[in-house]
């Protein structure tokens, strides 16, 4: 795969019967994990919502990019895990309110939007459900990284565009960074993608971590720069 074409890695699958199997498929429901701090002052919180590729589904927990996520900041920041396989926009928007009170993140990064567009749902409906989410995050005084996803090429060219420029206009909007490809350099490389050619692999995971990290990273340099 190039690197300037980016799917979700359903070679060969129809897209009906992809958004069939993730809406039916992966709705199993990961617990919100939490790791406690290693340090003595009391670390940020970074909380994640997203959905199955965030969720560690057909992997260990142990072995998703979160945890890996947790494990090189190494205490510096607390990771919360909210996703849930199956999760849509609406749904994220639903349950975000209760998370921002339970948590009080400084951080949020939003991982949503796949299963929209696995379910050809409006770009514009998916765009208003992100917005409130910024939205709300924003005014718990938390930042937010905003995580990007691609659809096959099969729903068409037109949808496709509308579809990834959601979040370009999003991270311009809002002035939040955005991670234009979360898979990228994973969708569609052998060895990376499970055999449902939906949910990246064990392998892949540190991938997708050096795909967050680089944004993740200025965040957490301003944040300790900024007197608390």
């Amino acid at each position: 795969m190039t690197s300037g074409f980016p799917v979700l890695g359903f070679a060969g699958i129809q897209g009906r019967r992809m958004a069939h199997m993730l809406a039916a498929g992966v709705l199993s429901i990961a617990a919100i994990i939490a790791w406690p701090a290693a340090h003595a002052d009391t670390p940020p919180t970074l909380l994640v919502l997203g959905d199955s590729l965030s969720a560690a589904y057909g992997i260990e927990q142990e072995e998703s990019w979160v945890y890996l996520l947790n494990e090189r900041l190494d205490g510096e920041v607390r990771v919360v895990n909210a996703s849930i396989s199956g999760e849509t926009t609406a749904g994220g928007a639903e349950r975000l309110p209760d998370l921002l009170g339970q948590h009080e993140p400084q951080l949020v990064l939003l991982e949503l939007g796949g299963n929209d567009g696995l379910r050809g749902l409006p770009p514009q409906q998916m765009q208003q459900n992100l917005a409130g989410m910024i939205e709300a995050s924003q005014s718990a005084d938390a930042d937010v990284l905003l995580l990007g996803i691609d659809i096959p090429p099969n729903y068409g060219q037109a949808y496709r565009d509308a579809f990834t420029g959601v979040y370009r206009s999003l991270a311009e909007e809002f002035d939040v960074p955005l991670v234009p490809f979360l898979l990228e350099g994973v969708a569609l490389e052998e060895g990376l993608m499970q055999s449902d050619g939906i949910h990246p692999t064990a392998s892949a995971q540190p991938v997708i971590l050096d795909n967050v990290w680089p944004e993740l990273e200025d965040w957490l340099e301003q944040w300790q720069e900024t007197p608390q």
